[in-house]
């Protein structure tokens, strides 16, 4: 499953969030963390999702 995913940058570090995914979002004080952390959020959100639809 492909998403979109959105970072932004700030003072504190980077945050990121899937605009489909409603309440999946991550934050991380690296672009690297945080994009661990987003894909870490994705997958057992994209697993509910899938169990839901079969």
């Amino acid at each position: 499953m492909k998403v979109s995913v959105v970072i932004e940058k700030d003072e504190y570090g980077y945050y990121a969030f899937c605009p489909e995914m409603k309440g999946c979002h991550s934050q991380g004080e690296s672009f690297d963390e945080v994009m661990f952390n987003i894909n870490e959020a994705i997958a057992p959100y994209s697993e509910t999702l899938s169990k839901k639809n079969c």
